[in-house]
């Protein structure tokens, strides 16, 4: 019996260890979700890639993601959603189509790619059992989204997209 004290502090450390988040993750907090996510790996991506991506976008008049309709007022209790049709837009509409000739920007793309669907999986779990339901003001925000994308023929809005994924990165971290 007196190993047995040890044996429950050792054991309670473990546990605790394995609900912590890996080395470089960041917990988000999305409304009543919280997601944990290596932004560290995930800017590192984008930054390595930024400047070739962005050089492919040809309609520099254009933001998708930016002013007027601009995320940064998105309303706490509607991050939960917003933040999942995001992930969701990008894994679906904007990493698909942005393959170029260049194989270490295309690993990178997947790399940031796979963070994205984690990162959605885990929230859209977390929206069921919640519930989160979007404002009218956050869906109206995200429809503009969706039409400035549809505005463009499929490869330049993706590439626009991902020229901009430094603008969701900075409101998500904004809204930690």
């Amino acid at each position: 019996m007196r190993g047995s004290p040890l044996f429950l502090c050792l054991f309670s450390v473990s546990c605790w260890v394995n609900l912590m988040p890996t080395a470089g993750d960041k917990l988000f907090h999305f409304g009543a979700c919280r997601v944990s996510l290596s932004m560290t790996e995930i800017r590192a991506g984008f930054t390595a890639i930024k400047a070739n991506i962005q050089s492919r976008d040809p309609v520099r008049t254009l933001s998708i993601l930016s002013h007027p309709h601009s995320l940064h007022k998105v309303k706490s209790p509607d991050r939960c959603c917003v933040t999942h049709h995001l992930f969701t837009f990008y894994v679906d509409k904007v990493f698909k189509h942005c393959k170029t000739e260049d194989s270490f920007v295309n690993r990178k793309i997947s790399s940031i790619a796979n963070s994205f669907l984690s990162a959605r999986r885990k929230l859209g779990q977390c929206r069921e059992q919640n519930n989160c339901v979007c404002g009218e003001e956050s869906t109206e925000k995200f429809k503009q989204i969706l039409a400035n994308y549809e505005g463009l023929n499929v490869t330049s809005a993706a590439m626009k997209s991902l020229g901009e994924l430094d603008i969701l990165l900075d409101w998500m971290e904004k809204s930690r």
